[in-house]
């Protein structure tokens, strides 16, 4: 069987080569040979060997003494911070406005500090380490940065949908897994979006494996690409007679370190491990694979381990609910490859093609994965962060203001038409707690679980209705008993609102308070001091 497996599998590989993949943009870079080493005096005696490469090399001295004729530019005690990339580094020395700032510009970075000044994870390309008092990794340094001068290009990873995005919305934030995740720090908030650097980028992944709406999205390739590349490799591999296809993804980085792959094991080569999500990995499943194993040979990130396994736990305790064996999705070590793992049944191959939209594309994966499973539970409860879930409305607290509809991304949470009603459909809900942050009641709390009735999931609910109060003026209905009592209850002590007549106001609509207010003459003329004073019922 393994000479059948063996060349089933050289048959998927083939084909699964053959499949174009839609090219994504180019990133450019300029480089002109700057270079800022550093250091202390070792930092100094480095720079003329820079030198002898064609490299304009200038130290930055954090300790020792200066010496006659070098290029130096002290520290001096003074606050250091670096930002940028190749081409375009910047190093601020003291604060700004003071007497003692400095900037200095460069298209390179040595550091020879025990501790990296810059201190993201993953390094922008461009900033070198090197250990000063090893003459190989000086040489290895002296080398890259002699290679990095002139114009460089690197693909765009990433595509960026702030329509979904479930960072912010109305002031309020919720949230951040994609700027928690990046190893390279180059995404940060913009209030109510993100913006991710393309420069700093280098296309780990780990933002697009943790965003719940797919407002990220990796693209080089794109999900959909991969995804039918997976298909079509699989397709391949059981029509040349192959069995028990094992997946492995694994990054380009770690690819080297496999000598021979066992001959039902089916490696995916990704740029990073991190690119490929639970999309991906529950794809993989329903097309026919009887498990998928994420290959770590130690170019991952830890921050991105940590991401990607808890994105694990959510997986598995999907499959788990569905009654299959916890462990059919794993990451390994390179050198675990033969150890058992557990595996999927034989189920018959999804055959929906790939798609760009994470949502859907993970919802067509569970609910093939459903189907197959047989007898299952109607509901699987999952850990916090779980991408999936309902939202509980407490009805005593709730007074149907609408702020969480108006901050939801994901339109799960909806008015109703005409009346005072809160709607939700559960399979829109991201688990963001955008809603639950927004409340001024504090009357929502995020239920992660999956329905596995795609009919449930996908059903418009009511979580509270009220009926609607009517103005006593003109009787048009415009609040909600629950936003008339929390008003009252509110305003009661209001210097504005100590008559009866004030106080009746409340329960009027806007038009007829304004036209109330005009006729009432104690009303337009508020006490000393008061003069000018909004209405703090337009505030509420």
């Amino acid at each position: 069987m393994g000479e059948v497996n063996a060349k089933a599998r050289d048959e998927a590989l083939s084909a699964a080569s053959e499949y174009a993949v839609t090219p994504s943009g180019l990133i450019e870079y300029q480089s002109r040979g700057r270079v800022i080493i550093i250091g202390g005096e070792e930092a100094i005696e480095f720079a003329p060997r820079l030198a002898e490469k064609g490299l304009r090399p200038e130290v930055l001295l954090t300790g020792g003494e200066l010496e006659p004729g070098a290029s130096v530019i002290p520290v001096g005690g003074r606050p250091l911070q670096v930002s940028g990339y190749l081409g375009k580094f910047m190093i601020e020395l003291g604060e700004q406005g003071k007497h003692n700032y400095e900037l200095v510009e460069a298209d390179l970075i040595l550091d020879l500090e025990s501790k990296p000044i810059l201190e993201a994870e993953i390094k922008p390309p461009g900033y070198l380490l090197a250990d000063s008092a090893n003459e190989l990794s000086m040489l290895n340094a002296l080398n890259q940065l002699a290679e990095l001068v002139g114009t460089f290009e690197k693909p765009r990873y990433f595509d960026y949908n702030a329509e979904i995005c479930a960072h912010g919305r109305s002031g309020q934030q919720a949230c951040s897994r994609c700027i928690d995740s990046c190893p390279t720090n180059a995404i940060t908030s913009l209030a109510e979006s993100i913006e991710v650097d393309p420069f700093l980028c280098q296309g780990g992944g780990v933002c697009a494996t943790v965003c719940p709406t797919g407002a990220i999205r990796y693209v080089y390739p794109d999900a959909a690409s991969l995804l039918n590349r997976m298909r079509l490799m699989l397709n391949r591999y059981r029509e040349t007679g192959g069995a028990d296809a094992v997946v492995c993804f694994i990054s380009d980085a770690d690819n080297e370190l496999i000598g021979e792959w066992p001959d039902n094991f089916l490696p995916v080569v990704l740029e990073e491990l991190a690119s490929a999500g639970m999309d991906v990995w529950l794809s993989t499943l329903a097309y026919g694979a009887r498990s998928v194993r994420l290959v770590n040979g130690g170019s991952v990130p830890a921050s991105v381990v940590v991401a990607i396994s808890a994105q694990l736990e959510i997986a598995q305790t999907l499959l788990q609910g569905m009654g299959y064996k916890d462990g059919v999705v794993s990451m390994i070590g390179a050198d675990e490859l033969t150890l058992d793992k557990p595996a999927m049944p034989d189920i018959a191959a999804a055959g929906h093609a790939g798609l760009n939209n994470k949502r859907q594309t993970m919802y067509l994966a569970l609910d093939h994965l459903v189907d197959m499973a047989g007898q299952i539970t109607a509901e699987i409860k999952l850990p916090p962060g779980s991408p999936f879930g309902a939202i509980r409305v407490d009805s005593e607290k709730c007074t149907l203001c609408m702020g969480c509809t108006s901050v939801c991304p994901a339109k799960a949470i909806m008015a109703g038409n005409d009346a005072p009603r809160l709607q939700f459909i559960e399979a829109n809900c991201v688990q963001c707690g955008l809603c639950s942050s927004a409340c001024p009641e504090l009357a929502i709390d995020l239920q992660a679980r999956f329905l596995t009735d795609r009919e449930q999931r996908q059903a418009l609910v009511t979580l509270n209705e009220e009926e609607p109060f009517l103005c006593v003026s003109c009787g048009k209905p415009f609040a909600t008993q629950s936003i008339i009592n929390s008003v009252t209850a509110k305003l009661g002590g209001h210097w504005m609102y100590q008559s009866e007549r004030a106080l009746r106001r409340l329960q009027m609509c806007e038009d007829c308070r304004v036209f109330d207010v005009v006729q009432d003459e104690e009303a337009m003329q508020p006490p000393m001091g008061r003069t000018g004073q909004d209405d703090p019922l337009k505030q509420h």
